[in-house]
């Protein structure tokens, strides 16, 4: 029996459903989901979901937090992760708040406290990923957080010295951004249409797998941000690649052959990096322009998707 290329990409990649729709979740059996504020407020806006509002707002009104708000938003979070990991037999990445991007030690808090939740509610901390923006001051918090124990994925990595920096850091997981990079390169200057492997976000998760094979950093590369299935087919291979339901359907569609493009022994000619500190990777990721507009763009967005999920929970909570 042919398989569909979905079924080909299981077997030598994980893949991960990019949504917070738990029905999407049961249909495509990824091993992990990942969530954001962006899915979290699309997940919120479905009728199932309305209970786990309510439930938010009742338990955080009984915890008596000194910030009603934060404490809502962390207990919806964690009840949409809590719903995904008694379907995905893996894991589940959670955003800490995009307006700590800057922040190392609120992003530590807010971190810690999003895992005490998870355990609150029978989840074992080796399911729980924590989503943090890859800035040095978030790659210093994934840091902190992965010492003591809490693993994290760090995301909105636009970059090969964001990827390098957090793979020193000891990151258990990155997720570099293929389709935002390729929007930037279009819009700028590049041509209309790329073929999968020319993409330039393709390249760049391509350079950074091999140079995290050449140097044995056993960071997980999840390729995310997909804007047609010819990127991921590109990728096949990479530790993990997140993919929205709409892309999961086009490759279950698909019974052609998908051959692997990326192996730990296949990694091409030696990459060449340098250890960063915070002055040199500031440098070198503002000499990046599509990084360095990317990144902003990335947490701005989070930060507006997220406010609008708080004003529907204030307004259900009046």
């Amino acid at each position: 029996m042919t398989l569909s290329k979905l079924d080909q990409l299981k077997e030598i990649t994980t893949v991960v459903a990019d949504t917070g729709d738990i029905d999407a979740i049961r249909q495509y059996q990824p091993i992990d989901a990942t969530t954001n504020p962006s899915l979290l407020l699309k997940a919120a806006q479905l009728p199932q979901y309305q209970p786990l509002l309510l439930e938010s707002i009742a338990s955080a009104k009984k915890s008596n937090g000194s910030d009603l708000l934060s404490d809502c938003m962390d207990e919806l979070a964690v009840k949409i992760g809590f719903e995904i990991l008694q379907v995905v037999p893996g894991r589940v990445s959670t955003e800490i708040d995009a307006r700590l991007s800057f922040d190392t030690k609120s992003t530590i808090e807010r971190g810690k406290r999003l895992v005490e939740r998870y355990q609150n509610a029978g989840i074992d901390t080796d399911r729980i990923l924590l989503k943090i923006a890859s800035t040095w001051e978030g790659i210093k918090a994934a840091e902190q957080l992965e010492k003591q124990g809490i693993q994290c994925n760090l995301t909105l990595l636009f970059s090969f010295e964001q990827a390098a920096a957090a793979a020193n850091a000891g990151a258990f997981l990155i997720s570099p951004f293929v389709g935002r990079i390729l929007d930037w390169y279009k819009a700028n200057g590049g041509k209309n249409e790329y073929l999968p492997l020319e993409d330039p976000g393709v390249l760049s998760v391509q350079t950074i797998y091999n140079f995290y094979r050449q140097r044995g950093y056993e960071t997980i590369v999840m390729g995310a941000s997909f804007r047609n299935t010819g990127e991921i087919e590109a990728l096949a291979g990479c530790d993990s690649l997140t993919i929205s339901p709409q892309l999961l359907e086009e490759l279950k569609n698909d019974f052609g052959e998908l051959p692997r493009q990326l192996s730990s022994d296949n990694t091409g000619q030696t990459i060449e990096s340098q250890d960063f500190n915070e002055a040199s990777f500031r440098y070198h990721v503002n000499s990046n322009i599509m990084a360095t507009e990317k990144l902003s763009e990335g947490i701005r967005n989070f930060v507006k998707d997220q406010e609008k999920l708080e004003l529907m929970l204030q307004e259900l909570a009046r």
